[in-house]
């Protein structure tokens, strides 16, 4: 297979969908947590949950990188332009995400703050040469897909000895967050649904690869299978996890085999392991605070650090009142069980970061009209009889 039509085979999905069908006991329910907007998009986008059996569910997890940062993250961020006035950049999604006080990066730029959009790392460094008088902030967010970047900069910006720039740093680890949905108690008080197999993310694994999953195979009993993005790549693996549920196994298959390999990408491996470090806990929007799940910049490269060189306030800034976006993103609820969503949220007046994100599920939920499926789908009360 050599192009992408090849994997949106309508012939191809029918026979999926009859195999998924009949290998699907109906005797028991399938919630298969999708980790990776990506794949909650495509599933939307081919209607992939239309040609599931009822007892195949698919839970949306928090996959999606601008939605699971949480409001102080993004409070710092508009601090360091408005109170330390540096030059902040960002990608484009951050900056309609919802703070503190109805404020979002956006808004701050309208207000005056210097808040710029930028397509890669290597654009906020050119902007760090062009202006020697203002210190400039790459606010970096993502998985482990967009951390190598930004590990270059760094090490670019050390060696051509540019002194205006640094990295706000906040990239998250999967792995600790696949973990933590399964194993922490507080994840479990405060709502989720019972997982019985992942969806592995797909470009998280082209770069860490699929050996970092078998842990949870082994320890939690959960299959977990690497799946792309595309239509047939999702059914495809729904049906390879349905097979190991069914057979009571718990491993870790790679149905992403174009792309990802066992050992992932080495060389970004090495690079992230030369400026970054773990850090002890991290706040996520919808988990809590989840130790070791992200990444802090070395001490030895401390002057491209964006937490050593300014006095952050502690921002105790929350979600927008009666958004569900924390439920959503761990699995707990659907974007249609938010009392926000498509009244006073909307892709163009977003109250959460799932409407902002191109990865969010309410973004999908609204892009490809699901909510108006589960509308009808919702079933009727049943009135009572009268009596003539």
């Amino acid at each position: 297979m050599k192009y992408v039509d090849e994997y949106r085979q309508k012939d191809l999905a029918k026979k999926l969908s009859l195999e998924i069908v009949r290998q699907a006991d109906t005797g028991r329910q399938y919630n298969l947590m999708e980790f990776c907007g990506g794949h909650t998009h495509a599933i939307f986008r081919y209607g992939v949950q239309d040609l599931m059996p009822e007892n195949v569910h698919f839970v949306h997890g928090p996959g999606c990188p601008v939605c699971v940062l949480p409001v102080p993250r993004i409070d710092n961020a508009i601090e360091l332009a408005e109170r330390h006035g540096a030059i902040v950049c960002t990608y484009g999604d951050m900056m309609r995400v919802p703070a503190s006080k109805k404020k979002s990066l956006i808004k701050s730029k309208a207000a005056g703050a210097d808040i710029r959009m930028v397509y890669s790392t290597q654009d906020a460094l050119k902007i760090a040469r062009e202006n020697p008088n203002k210190h400039v902030v790459f606010f970096a967010i993502g998985f482990e897909t967009t951390t190598p970047p930004s590990a270059v900069i760094i090490k670019q910006a050390q060696r051509e000895g540019v002194k205006n720039f640094s990295v706000f740093c906040n990239h998250v680890l999967t792995p600790a967050a696949i973990q933590h949905i399964l194993q922490s108690p507080e994840v479990r008080e405060i709502g989720s649904v019972s997982i019985d197999g992942f969806l592995g993310p797909s470009h998280v694994s082209s770069v860490i690869g699929s050996q970092p999953y078998n842990f949870f195979a082994e320890e939690f009993q959960k299959p977990v299978v690497i799946a792309g993005f595309e239509p047939l790549d999702v059914m495809q693996s729904t049906l390879m996890l349905i097979r190991q549920i069914n057979e009571g196994r718990f491993e870790v298959e790679n149905e992403y085999t174009r792309v990802v390999t066992p050992e992932g990408n080495l060389k970004a491996q090495k690079i992230v392991s030369e400026v970054f470090e773990l850090r002890r806990t991290f706040e996520w929007r919808g988990l809590g605070d989840v130790p070791y799940s992200a990444l802090q910049i070395r001490p030895e490269f401390s002057d491209f650090d964006t937490e050593k060189l300014f006095d952050i306030t502690k921002s105790t800034g929350r979600d927008v009142k009666g958004c569900e976006c924390p439920s959503i993103l761990r699995g707990a609820k659907k974007p249609t069980d938010c009392k926000l969503f498509g009244t006073i949220c909307t892709p163009e007046n977003p109250q959460g970061s799932c409407m902002v994100s191109s990865e969010g599920s309410c973004a999908a939920y609204w892009s490809y009209g699901r909510f108006r499926i589960d509308q009808v789908s919702k079933p009727k009360k049943r009135q009572k009889a009268k009596v003539s």
